[in-house]
């Protein structure tokens, strides 16, 4: 690595995270050195980051009342503030956005500084953050051929790339996947991050206990649940005789979903992305009251294309995802197909392709300038 880095802003959660540290990747193979600021949340990668860890004061402005959201601006001034000191220290080549209200002091510091600037756009829906960024930066990437609410401002800047996805799904991509046939072990694995842990946890084991003994006897479960539900859930599975490894967090996540038949999930942007490019089909539950409704929109367009089942938390009840399971596990024989499917959504070298993207736009602006 050499040179002034490449600065990369996320919001502290994995949606924003991982596609960073993907992008982080690709950039350090491409002799590149790289930076991060985020917030707080963000000092546990520092180990595994490949370059300096930086934490920025922000807020969201759609805090709960006159004083919730003067605050939050206050903390995003002070964010503000504290990353034109960073830019100045740092003097990165490039800044690239990658959403949550973190993003939104570097960003904007970048583009009054005349630093080029790339936003990474995960959802189908554009969030918030970047929609306030969208009018100043040069070039914003996207994981979908069409973003809505994306504005006038940004349409000429957009260029789909994919969501860049780390290395370890890269990894896991390579294992092929093969339906189970006949009366052989199913492996279903549950994910649904830290806000939708909870309905999976109570939700999932009943519709297994409703199969009939025969396609239960089949179940191999995997399933993430928050710490406080572990063991009722492992109760619930013991009673009905289904074997079920259960964690509160699984590092080694992209491979259990790469040895999984099916996947149970919400649909968060990096989940579709990584979903799509290891080629597994899903069963898709959206996050009810997600802003602006952008977990529908990436199950829809997963959905669509035949990679899978939307299932609305609305009807995400016991006897339906029961009956979805029962048909699925009597025949089993259309998985392959939605897992082909599901594996040309995905795009596995969208983190080269905007690391290439960001190389370009901060070339662009050093010759222009």
């Amino acid at each position: 690595m050499r040179g002034r880095p490449i600065l990369l802003a996320a919001g502290g959660t994995g949606g924003h995270l991982f596609p960073a540290e993907a992008l982080a990747a690709a950039l350090v193979a491409r002799g590149q050195s790289v930076a991060l600021v985020s917030d707080r949340r963000v000092e546990g990668l520092s180990a595994r980051f490949p370059g300096e860890v930086r934490t920025v004061s922000a807020g969201t402005i759609t805090g709960k009342g006159v004083i919730g959201k003067a605050a939050s601006l206050l903390l995003l001034a002070r964010g503000f503030l504290e990353s034109l000191r960073l830019i100045r220290r740092l003097r990165p080549r490039a800044v690239v956005g990658f959403g949550g209200y973190p993003s939104v002091p570097p960003v904007l510091a970048a583009s009054l500084m005349r630093v080029p600037t790339v936003l990474q756009e995960q959802n189908a829906v554009m969030g918030r953050a970047n929609r306030l960024l969208a009018g100043r930066v040069d070039r914003i990437s996207t994981g979908f051929p069409a973003v809505q609410l994306a504005g006038a401002a940004a349409a000429g800047k957009c260029v789909v790339t994919g969501v860049p996805v780390r290395p370890s799904v890269i990894e896991a991509a390579r294992t092929p996947y093969r339906a189970p046939e006949g009366t052989a072990a199913f492996r279903l694995v549950v994910f649904g991050g830290s806000q939708g842990a909870r309905i999976f946890a109570d939700i999932v084991p009943a519709a297994v206990a409703r199969l009939g003994e025969g396609a239960r006897s089949r179940l191999e479960i995997v399933q993430q649940c928050r710490p406080e539900d572990i063991d009722a859930v492992r109760r619930a599975y013991d009673s009905v005789g289904v074997g079920a490894a259960l964690k509160s967090f699984f590092d080694d996540l992209p491979a259990r979903i790469a040895a999984a038949h099916l996947v149970i999930a919400r649909s968060g942007a990096s989940t579709v992305a990584e979903l799509g490019v290891i080629g597994r089909p899903a069963i898709l539950v959206p996050l009810p009251g997600a802003i602006d409704n952008d977990q529908l929109m990436n199950a829809r367009a997963f959905v669509q294309g035949g990679a899978g089942w939307l299932l609305p938390q609305t009807g995400f009840d016991p006897a339906g995802l029961g009956e979805l399971l029962e048909t699925i596990l009597a025949d089993p024989s259309g998985l392959g197909e939605r897992a082909s499917k599901a594996a040309a959504f995905g795009n596995a070298d969208a983190a080269g392709a905007l690391a290439d993207l960001v190389l370009e736009t901060a070339a662009g602006r050093t010759e222009k300038a």
